[in-house]
């Protein structure tokens, strides 16, 4: 699976997550997915909960635009990000162009 497919209703995004990696970033990663580090640590949802939100701070989306729909407890999530799929396809380009 490549790091993002559009949809129509949105993006499916796979991302990688490092919990407690000092701060809250996302990143380009490889072909299969993008690089998340969180300052949460993985207990009670905390981690999933922080993803959400830098995903949809990232994307310019409300939290309620992002769902967990892969990946609970594992590193590799999958997410659908909810709106116009061309314009989210190209923000995430632009992560992986800004790491160029």
């Amino acid at each position: 699976m490549p790091a993002w497919t559009i949809r129509d209703d949105g993006l499916l995004v796979a991302i990688r997550v490092t919990p407690r990696g000092g701060r809250d970033a996302i990143a380009a990663g490889t072909e299969e997915h993008l690089a998340a580090r969180l300052a949460a640590a993985p207990v009670d949802g905390k981690a999933n909960a922080a993803l959400i939100a830098l995903v949809a701070r990232t994307f310019g989306v409300p939290k309620r635009a992002v769902t967990l729909v892969g990946g609970d407890t594992a590193r590799l999530k999958r997410l659908h990000v909810a709106g116009d799929a061309a314009a989210l396809a190209k923000i995430a380009a632009a992560l992986y162009e800004a790491a160029a």
